[in-house]
């Protein structure tokens, strides 16, 4: 007979201790890795430069062979542009039927890979770094997309304007360009050579359009 009763006792203490084992396994919970943050350079902001207030959005394009080319994700290391971190020019003017057509160009002048989306902050200033015209329109219903530039890869906005020869407005000749890169209120100051822009805000007021890849020429 104690036999019999010692065995079923024995049964139920292994139950118990499997039990105890199976809940400590389920029960354990790793812990979350802590996401390390990045901070953005000091910059110090040119007289006249203009806001762009464009909108972030999550970067959608990615690396190729060191050019900027399109694609359905960008690596963890690309991170939006600073102004610290480029270089800006103006390109060569390509007129057509009265028109004026400039490619106002970034270029990644730093060691990471970084991406710009959206249109540039531009700016027609004299020697005193005042605005001499009316702010540029953006061009409507063009896709804005999201270009990775690796050190050295360039992308361009198309600056355009009616000649103002031809409209009869006003104009004034600008010492220079300001070019504020999107989602930044530091800008970059290039000469402009580009001649007579209108000063009034009747015809002839510039329109770029979203940065794409390339340098536009």
């Amino acid at each position: 007979m104690k036999h019999r009763i010692l065995l079923p006792s024995a049964l139920i203490c292994c139950s118990v201790l499997v039990g105890c084992t199976d809940q400590g396994t389920d029960g354990a919970v790793g812990a979350s890795p802590t996401a390390s943050g990045s901070s953005s350079p000091t910059e110090t902001p040119v007289p006249g430069a203009a806001d762009t207030g464009t909108s972030t959005a999550s970067p959608t394009t990615s690396l190729d062979a060191g050019t900027s080319s399109s694609s359905s994700a960008v690596p963890a290391t690309s991170r939006r542009c600073h102004t610290s971190e480029l270089r800006a020019s103006v390109g060569a003017n390509h007129p057509g039927a009265g028109q004026s057509n400039f490619a106002v160009v970034l270029t990644n002048g730093s060691r990471r890979t970084c991406s710009v989306r959206g249109f540039p902050g531009v700016a027609f200033v004299n020697r005193q770094g005042e605005e001499v015209t009316p702010d540029p329109e953006r061009a409507s219903g063009e896709e804005e997309p999201t270009v990775t530039l690796t050190p050295g890869a360039s992308a361009w906005s198309a600056m355009t304007y009616a000649n103002p020869a031809i409209t009869g407005v006003t104009s004034v000749t600008p010492a220079a360009l300001l070019i504020t890169p999107p989602d930044e209120t530091t800008s970059i100051s290039v000469s402009w050579t580009g001649g007579e822009v209108s000063n009034t805000g009747k015809a002839s007021v510039p329109q770029v359009s979203p940065f794409r890849a390339g340098d536009g020429a």
